[in-house]
C-alpha cells in the first residue's frame, strides 16, 4: 500500500469513528484531560497544514482562525485554546470541519509527486499522530458518555472482553546484556531511538494479564482500604478520589458491571482488567507479594508475550534513552517535554489502530489517568 492509499484510508477511518456522532455529542468534554471528537477531528487536519502545507508556495489556508483554535501543545507555533476549554469551541460547527478535513486532504494528494523526503518523514509522523488520535477519540467519548445515566452506546465496539485463553504460566529470563531500543527502518517516534544497553537479573513474568476476577479479589480483601499496599501519593489519591474499584466498574444491587463502548455490561470476569492507573496497578502488585515489570523486562520478554488487549503499566518512569535530541521546531515538542512526572507503558490495547504499535513502543501517561485501556502483568520477587 502506499503511503497516500494510506493516507486516505486512515483519514476515512477517523471521520467513520464519528459517523453516529449528534451536534449535541460533538463539544462534549467531561474533564480537562480529554478532547471533543471536533478537536480531534480538527486537530489531525490542523498537523498535516501547519507542518506540511503551510510551507508550500500557493497554498491556500481555509481559515485564519484555525491555527490558534486546533493547536494543541506546540509553542513554538504560537498562542492555542487552553485546553480544559476546548469543548467551548462550538464554532466552527462540525459541517466545517468536515470541509477543513476535505480541503487538506485535497491538498496533501495534488501534492502526490512533488513531496520531498523531509516531506514524506513527516506525513509518515502525521500518520501515526492521527491514529494516536484515533484511539484518544475513542477512549475520550467513553469517558464522556460514562456520565451519561443511560449509558449510551458510542456504537464502536472495541470488544473489551476478550479473554486470553491460554494457560497462565511464567517465561523465565536469564540475567544478561540486552539492547533495547527501536532497530530496523520500519517508522518510530523519536523518544523510540538511542539504541543502548540494558543489564537485567533473572527474572519471571507473567505471560498473562491480570483478569477482572482476579482484581475483584484484591477489593473485597480490602485493596483499597489498606494504605500499606499503596505508595503515599497514590493513597492521597485513594483519598481524595475516594476510589473504590476500577474506572467505569459500577455496583448496582449488588452485582458488578462496568460501562463499555458498547453501553453498560456484565462483567466478563475472565477478561484483563482494565481502566486502572499506576497507583492501582501497584498497590495489587503489592497485594500479590509480586511487582510491575521495568519497560526493559517488558520489551525483553515482549516476543514471548501476547500482548495488544491492554496498554501495560510498567515500573517505569518516562526518561530519554541514551543519545535522545529532540528535533528542531516544533516536531522537537512531541515528546521529549513530556520527560516528566509520567510513567511508561507497553505494548498496546483494543483501542489501538491496526499495526500501529511495536514491541520498542513507549507510550505514557501520568500515574492518575485511568481513561485509556491500561491493564497490568506482573513479575515474581
Amino acid at each position: 500500500m502506499s503511503l497516500f492509499q494510506k493516507y486516505l484510508n486512515l483519514r476515512l477511518r477517523t471521520v467513520e469513528l464519528c459517523k453516529h456522532i449528534s451536534p449535541e455529542d460533538c463539544n462534549l468534554q467531561a474533564d480537562d484531560f480529554v478532547s471533543p471528537p471536533k478537536w480531534h477531528l480538527a486537530h489531525t487536519t490542523w498537523f498535516f497544514e501547519e507542518f506540511i502545507l503551510k510551507p508550500k508556495k500557493g497554498y491556500k489556508v481555509f481559515n485564519d482562525n484555525f491555527s490558534f483554535l486546533f493547536n494543541s501543545y506546540y509553542n513554538t507555533i504560537g498562542e492555542r485554546v487552553p485546553r480544559n476549554r476546548r469543548g467551548m469551541i462550538t464554532r466552527p460547527f462540525f459541517d466545517e470541519i468536515l470541509q477543513y478535513r476535505a480541503h487538506v486532504d485535497e491538498a496533501i494528494i495534488n501534492l502526490e509527486d512533488k513531496l520531498s523526503n523531509e516531506d514524506k518523514t513527516l506525513l509518515e509522523l502525521g500518520l501515526n499522530h492521527e491514529e494516536q488520535h484515533q484511539e484518544l477519540l475513542v477512549t475520550d467519548m467513553k469517558y464522556n458518555f460514562s456520565f451519561n445515566p443511560t449509558y449510551p452506546k458510542f456504537t464502536v465496539d472495541c470488544k473489551e472482553n476478550i479473554t486470553e485463553s491460554h494457560e497462565k504460566n511464567w517465561i523465565k529470563i536469564t540475567k544478561g546484556i540486552y539492547k533495547i531500543g527501536h532497530q530496523n527502518d520500519g517508522f518510530c517516534f523519536d523518544n523510540e531511538l538511542g539504541v543502548h544497553s540494558v543489564f537485567v537479573h533473572d527474572y519471571e513474568i507473567s505471560n498473562k494479564l491480570i483478569t477482572n476476577k482476579e482484581y475483584l479479589s484484591f477489593i473485597e480483601n480490602g485493596g483499597y482500604e489498606n494504605f500499606n499496599l499503596w505508595l503515599d501519593e497514590g493513597w492521597a489519591w485513594v483519598k481524595d478520589s475516594n476510589a473504590e474499584m476500577p474506572l467505569y466498574w459500577k455496583k448496582i444491587e449488588g452485582d458488578y458491571k462496568y460501562f463499555t463502548t458498547n453501553g453498560l455490561k456484565n462483567i466478563e470476569w475472565d477478561a484483563p482488567v482494565c481502566h486502572i492507573n499506576y497507583y492501582e496497578a501497584s498497590a495489587f502488585a503489592e497485594w500479590k507479594k509480586m511487582r510491575l515489570p521495568t519497560e526493559f523486562e517488558w520489551e525483553i520478554a515482549s516476543g514471548k508475550l501476547n500482548f495488544g488487549l491492554r496498554w501495560e503499566w510498567t515500573n517505569s518512569a518516562y526518561l530519554a534513552y541514551p543519545n535522545f535530541n529532540k528535533e528542531p521546531g516544533a516536531v522537537g515538542e512531541y515528546n521529549g517535554k513530556f520527560m516528566i512526572n509520567q510513567m511508561v507503558l507497553r505494548g498496546s490495547s483494543i483501542g489501538t489502530p491496526e499495526n500501529h504499535s511495536r514491541s520498542t513502543y513507549r507510550n505514557f501517561f501520568h500515574p492518575s489517568g485511568q481513561w485509556q485501556f491500561s491493564g497490568l502483568r506482573l513479575v515474581q520477587k
